[in-house]
């Protein structure tokens, strides 16, 4: 027998997946999928055919999956997380829609966006429809608790798209003001969809307050990862344009910390870049570099990482099982994620 390599001898451990937590969660995601078709249907022809463009655009329902995942980790055996994992989704799937006709974005996951393919009008009217289509279903569940989580997350989602307009080419920004953005515009729905997973099974505050924290760092953590994948992955990988919050001015950690560190002349491009917004052949690849030099790539990652492992922690309060050890590898996967 011929000798084992060393690959062979020490395997390379897996890459985190969603695949475990999707699997647990399968028969109910596609019915979550089934309400989602049927509740965007509208005899508004235009509506159901541009609501329909962004919700099967290939996204990771990861945080309908929070729903769903936690209900289950929490022991519910009824059906209601499944309309409010929906709720998840086109709360998510609006603020999709008007963020892009904000940014003036005209790629996603890949596909040219709603607003590119129909307007912004037509894009940001359907943001509204699907909004009022949550409400309604959140109206349906019948529980204000649950009614009070997530109309209270749809407003902190608006005030943080508000408050990124006004951090947008600052950089007088602090880290603190970029995580505040951070937390609202991406933590607040993360949290918002795993904490109704513990009141839909009606569990005491302890697990409540603890599945909040594991979606709010969890939040952070992939926003944070997605902040970085902007100036290093490849953009048939990240599914959207490199660069794009560069090129909008978007100030970002990987950019807070280039700047910090930086002498004056590179800071001088930061000002010129980004403030003035003057922006010529080469500065992309210039920024790219700038932040791979300083290591601020490496940093923003290294606090995802640490993000992610609060997540992780939060989840202790919880008995092992498959349930934790899904969403357990799902907040690995955040950080370790490519796209």
């Amino acid at each position: 027998m011929a000798p084992r390599t060393a690959i062979e001898r020490n395997p390379l451990p897996a890459q985190p997946s969603l695949e475990p937590l999707f699997a647990l969660l399968r028969g109910d995601l596609e019915r979550v999928n089934r309400l989602i078709v049927e509740r965007m249907h509208s005899p508004v022809a235009l509506i159901p055919q541009l609501a329909g463009h962004i919700v099967s655009a290939g996204g990771k329902r990861l945080r309908p999956m929070l729903t769903l995942g936690c209900a289950r980790l929490c022991g519910y055996q009824g059906t209601r997380h499944v309309a409010l994992a929906a709720v998840v989704e086109f709360i998510h799937t609006a603020t999709l829609l008007h963020d892009d006709v904000v940014d003036a974005s005209d790629l996603r996951r890949g596909r040219d966006t709603a607003n590119a393919v129909w307007g912004n009008k037509p894009a940001i009217l359907v943001g509204d429809f699907l909004f009022s289509r949550s409400f309604e279903l959140m109206v349906a569940d019948g529980s204000l608790r649950i009614l009070d989580i997530l109309s209270r997350a749809s407003s902190v989602i608006a005030e943080g798209e508000v408050l990124q307009l006004m951090t947008q080419n600052n950089l007088k920004t602090t880290e603190a003001s970029y995580l505040e953005v951070i937390r609202a515009k991406t933590a607040e729905l993360f949290a918002a969809a795993s904490r109704i997973g513990a009141v839909v099974a009606e569990r005491p505050d302890e697990e409540e307050v603890a599945l909040d924290r594991f979606g709010r760092d969890l939040g952070i953590a992939f926003q944070l990862v997605d902040d970085m994948l902007d100036f290093s992955a490849r953009e048939t990988e990240l599914g959207k344009s490199i660069g794009d919050d560069f090129r909008e001015g978007k100030i970002t950690l990987p950019i807070l910390l280039a700047f910090a560190r930086g002498d004056d002349e590179e800071r001088a491009f930061w000002r010129r870049v980004l403030e003035d917004m003057d922006q010529r052949l080469g500065d992309l690849d210039r920024a790219i570099a700038l932040v791979e030099h300083h290591g601020a790539l490496a940093e923003t990652l290294c606090r995802a990482r640490s993000y992610a492992a609060g997540a992780i922690d939060a989840l202790s309060v919880f008995p092992d099982g498959p349930e934790r050890r899904a969403l357990t590898e799902a907040a690995s996967f955040a950080t370790e994620r490519k796209v």
